[in-house]
């Protein structure tokens, strides 16, 4: 497996950072184009930029504000939120995403998925899935930022994924989101060992320790938010904890093209 990597992941809503729990009671965190460069010099591997109401809103993505981030920064960008068609894809790549990431569009078209991977290559394509629990334990896919519940089982999910072309995996336990008390283990393993896409797992991380257990589960990287946001946790803090545990850790960061 290629070293771990730490992804800050920035929320964005009317153009400010914003961090929630469970997807709610959001706050003010900051100016996104601040913290990027923050988050760069601090030693993050990328960064994530998230339109959590472009889909709930129905309008297009926030291209203007990638163009000014990656301006800023040279780490990778990941951003999502409002893709609902190539065109979509296309202009954010074009503005400076190294990749993108589809979850609502993707559950209600698969197909964009597939031809998104095949026209852009699956290295630039991940797919997001926001996971809850229906009342029998089973965990399903959440689309329109968490709001909607969909009949697809997220390990199934991910599965079908990876043979539409997806490159990798982005997996939020809705239910750990911002509580800081740790990452849903269970979930990630069976994801993990379900697909042979590289995993980032996301929501939960409140110690050091959360991100070691989530490398032993299987993650390829690891994103945070709130506890980065208000300097509760350093990344070169936790960079060197999970050395300790005897994992590789990226430490120069890859500068994808643009």
């Amino acid at each position: 497996m290629k070293p771990r990597q730490i992804i800050p992941c920035l929320d964005i809503n009317n153009g400010r950072v914003v961090k929630g729990i469970r997807f709610e009671d959001l706050r003010d965190a900051g100016d996104p184009i601040a913290q990027a460069q923050t988050y760069e010099m601090w030693g993050a591997d990328a960064l994530c930029l998230l339109d959590i109401t472009a889909t709930i809103e129905n309008r297009a993505p926030f291209v203007q504000l990638v163009q000014q981030v990656s301006q800023h920064i040279h780490i990778p960008i990941v951003v999502g939120g409002g893709i609902r068609n190539e065109e979509d894809a296309k202009a954010l790549l074009d503005a400076g995403a190294s990749q993108v990431s589809l979850s609502s569009s993707a559950v209600e078209n698969p197909k964009l998925l597939e031809a998104l991977a095949k026209k852009h290559g699956s290295q630039r394509i991940m797919l997001a899935v926001d996971a809850g629990y229906d009342a029998k334990g089973v965990a399903h896919v959440y689309t329109h930022g968490g709001k909607k519940e969909n009949p697809l089982e997220v390990v199934a999910w991910c599965q079908e994924a990876a043979r539409l072309g997806a490159g990798e995996i982005l997996l939020t336990s809705i239910d750990k989101d911002g509580t800081q008390t740790g990452f849903d283990i269970p979930l990630l393993e069976r994801v993990c060992k379900a697909t042979p896409l590289p995993v980032i797992a996301s929501g939960g991380a409140g110690k050091a320790e959360h991100f070691v257990e989530a490398f032993k589960a299987g993650a390829q990287s690891v994103l945070a938010a709130s506890l980065f946001h208000f300097r509760t946790l350093s990344i070169d803090g936790v960079k060197a904890a999970c050395e300790k545990a005897g994992f590789e850790m990226q430490r120069k960061a890859l500068f994808a093209p643009r």
